[in-house]
């Protein structure tokens, strides 16, 4: 059940939605497996015990998932242990809403393997507080859709790590990652991911942040942020319970120190419309065991 809904995301992405660039020259279906991931964000909200361990896991719109997929996340998600949430010293039950991001890759012919890659916390029934403690935006400008990708009918995301200043405008920003939803020769997709990227850095060079006023990293000299910019000529957010296929680019690593140690998987699969803090500590409650 989980392979045939991987595949049937990439059917669509490939063959069924997408315009194919440069379509006399088209990779084979069979490379393009090889290269396609699909991606998919679930929401739910998790009951914490007193000792950390996990009492309830509630699925949001279980009906929109696949069996087999909410299974996948059911098992995971009750193996986790969090640190005690404390009130006045001593440890509580606690509440918690919990976004998850899945990812689906076909490494061998034929096969499938679905990871849990990330998962955020908040406090459940209600919105997020406006924080002071991480960088937010003032209003960034959407760049405009570069000619030369209308021309080719190339759509994708582009995951910007930007550098801000502590007078909150832009010190540096690079393409990180340039994922595509269209598929096409290898020179034309990377001609489309090198449009796009460029687009996307020059419009950015004009945005302006608000830096954190409190907690610990206020006093930083510079801080970096992620922020994904995606080119559609039609409205394709992802549908919940649904994969979203996408051909993944090289990953790129900023000339700065971000403050990330490693590559952290999922990066890439962003929300647009977010403006995503690097190397700051994560809200709601502490994760202690793997995701699974």
């Amino acid at each position: 059940m989980m392979r045939s809904s991987l595949f049937l995301a990439l059917a669509l992405a490939v063959g069924g939605g997408a315009v194919l660039i440069d379509t006399a020259a088209a990779q084979t279906a069979r490379e393009v497996r090889k290269q396609a991931e699909a991606s998919m964000t679930l929401s739910g909200v998790i009951d914490i015990g007193r000792e950390g361990q996990v009492e309830m896991f509630q699925l949001d719109r279980r009906e929109k998932v696949d069996a087999g997929i909410a299974g996948f996340v059911d098992n995971a998600v009750q193996g986790w242990r969090f640190e005690p949430v404390l009130v006045d010293g001593k440890p509580v039950q606690a509440r918690t809403a919990v976004r998850l991001r899945l990812i689906a890759d076909n490494p061998d012919e034929g096969s499938m393997r679905v990871r849990l890659v990330d998962a955020n916390f908040s406090k459940a029934g209600g919105e997020r507080e406006v924080s002071t403690d991480k960088v937010t935006s003032n209003g960034l400008r959407a760049p405009e859709y570069p000619p030369m990708a209308v021309t080719m009918q190339g759509e994708g995301t582009v995951m910007l790590l930007v550098k801000v200043g502590r007078d909150g405008r832009v010190a540096d920003v690079i393409a990180e990652q340039t994922n595509l939803t269209v598929i096409g020769t290898a020179r034309a997709m990377n001609q489309l991911r090198d449009i796009l990227a460029k687009a996307s850095v020059r419009n950015a060079k004009r945005w302006t942040f608000t830096p954190p006023t409190t907690g610990e990293a206020k006093d930083r000299d510079f801080w970096t942020v992620r922020v994904p910019v995606r080119y559609a000529f039609e409205d394709s957010r992802e549908r919940y319970g649904r994969w979203a296929a996408y051909i993944p680019g090289p990953r790129q690593q900023a000339p700065w120190k971000t403050g990330e140690d490693a590559l952290v998987a999922g990066t890439d699969l962003l929300p647009e419309g977010g403006v995503y803090m690097v190397g700051r500590a994560q809200e709601g409650p502490r994760l202690l065991t793997p995701l699974g």
